[in-house]
């Protein structure tokens, strides 16, 4: 006579696959009831499953980076004998790069680049407002070099030349430390430098009010003065919503002004539509001081801190992209639903959203986009 084992392993008694294991487990284990106890760790992991993705999702970064790793490793390899007589040798790696990056921009953000027009054909300094992560500004990178084929310099925390595998990538990329004398002769040769003056601790702790953090930095302002370049400010719009951090809680504020190293958890990778808009370039003044064009800067309309609180704002940055994904018409609230989870409306609490649910169609989308404008 077959036991009931064998004939789970068999396939000759009628049985779930859930059943079967859980009777496998209990002829293991001799613990009773053991089907509760798996039925109980599934609902549990259907409960957490949207956070799971929620924290997974910035990874597709890092992984798009190491892809771009592999590759300039592949690159340098096959072209070994053209590095010794090619002055552009990085060349086309830089322009696989750049379409490697500028597809993701589009598909995953319906990425636009706006004023491109003010960066000046000569050198200049951008000035720009750092996200939880850089992104954006690859993404900036990637469609200046396709559009402009200019490479943008740029300064990075020195964690950053710390990570695995990460140095020939920088080196191809124009990445540095940034010590002053490197960055003014970097402009002195006529290229483009990026610097976010809020580096790492703005990335990690500024927040949806998107609050500047440049503390009381002026040496960027100090040498754009000395190279004589302009400075040219740059902001992304809704780069926080994309992708956030859990910055407010004390404990990783201390970790990281203990230990410098980026060790606040992020979460999100939300499909938000990203634009990046170049503000008109700050001229050279050689009367103006540190201080002064530190000042002026944080004045500017594209660095001030913006109110990012209201819900009719957050619909509209999250609407406007989600229905370029999925087709609304004339559906009810469930239709809609799993798009406001995709898209990042989950951090949300759930309440906001009763009010639509009898009515939310597509007029319902147009009119909210019309709000807060």
């Amino acid at each position: 006579m077959i036991d009931r084992n064998e004939s789970c392993t068999a396939g000759q008694m009628p049985m779930s696959y859930f059943t079967c294991l859980a009777y496998i487990l209990k002829e293991w284990t001799g613990v009773e009831h053991i089907e509760d106890y798996l039925s109980y760790a599934v609902y549990l992991l259907w409960v957490f499953f949207p956070l799971i993705i929620v924290f997974l999702l910035p990874g597709v970064i890092l992984l798009f980076i190491y892809i771009s790793i592999i590759f300039v490793h592949i690159y340098k390899r096959k072209n070994e004998l053209k590095e010794a007589y090619s002055n552009d040798f990085w060349d086309g790696a830089k322009q696989m790069l750049a379409t490697l990056w500028d597809g993701h921009a589009r598909i995953w953000h319906g990425y636009e680049l706006h004023g491109i027009e003010n960066i000046p054909e000569g050198p200049g300094l951008i000035v720009f407002y750092h996200g939880a992560t850089p992104v954006d500004y690859i993404y900036f990178m990637a469609k200046l070099l396709i559009l402009q084929k200019r490479t943008c310099h740029v300064v990075a925390d020195h964690f950053v030349f710390k990570l695995p595998g990460f140095k020939l990538l920088l080196d191809v990329l124009g990445v540095m430390h940034g010590p002053k004398e490197e960055c003014v002769n970097t402009l002195k040769k006529g290229q483009l430098l990026a610097i976010s003056p809020g580096g790492v601790r703005e990335a990690l702790f500024s927040d949806e009010t998107y609050v500047i953090m440049w503390g009381n930095r002026k040496g960027f302002a100090q040498v754009a003065i000395d190279a004589k370049v302009p400075v040219i400010p740059m902001f992304t719009q809704n780069v926080r919503e994309g992708i956030r951090t859990l910055g407010g809680i004390k404990i990783f504020r201390s970790l990281y002004e203990h230990l410098r190293l980026p060790v606040v958890p992020m979460y999100g990778g939300f499909p938000v539509k990203l634009r990046t808009f170049i503000g008109e370039p700050i001229p050279y003044e050689p009367n103006v001081t540190a201080e002064e064009l530190t000042a002026k800067l944080k004045r500017l309309p594209t660095l001030e801190r913006r109110d990012a609180r209201l819900l009719h704002k957050t619909l509209k940055r999250i609407l406007y992209y989600s229905e370029k994904i999925i087709k609304v018409n004339n559906k009810n609230f469930k239709k809609v639903k799993s798009v406001f989870l995709w898209s990042g409306l989950c951090s949300l609490p759930p309440w906001t959203f009763l009010q639509y649910q009898s009515s939310f169609n597509l007029s319902s989308i147009n009119s909210l986009q019309g709000m807060g404008r």
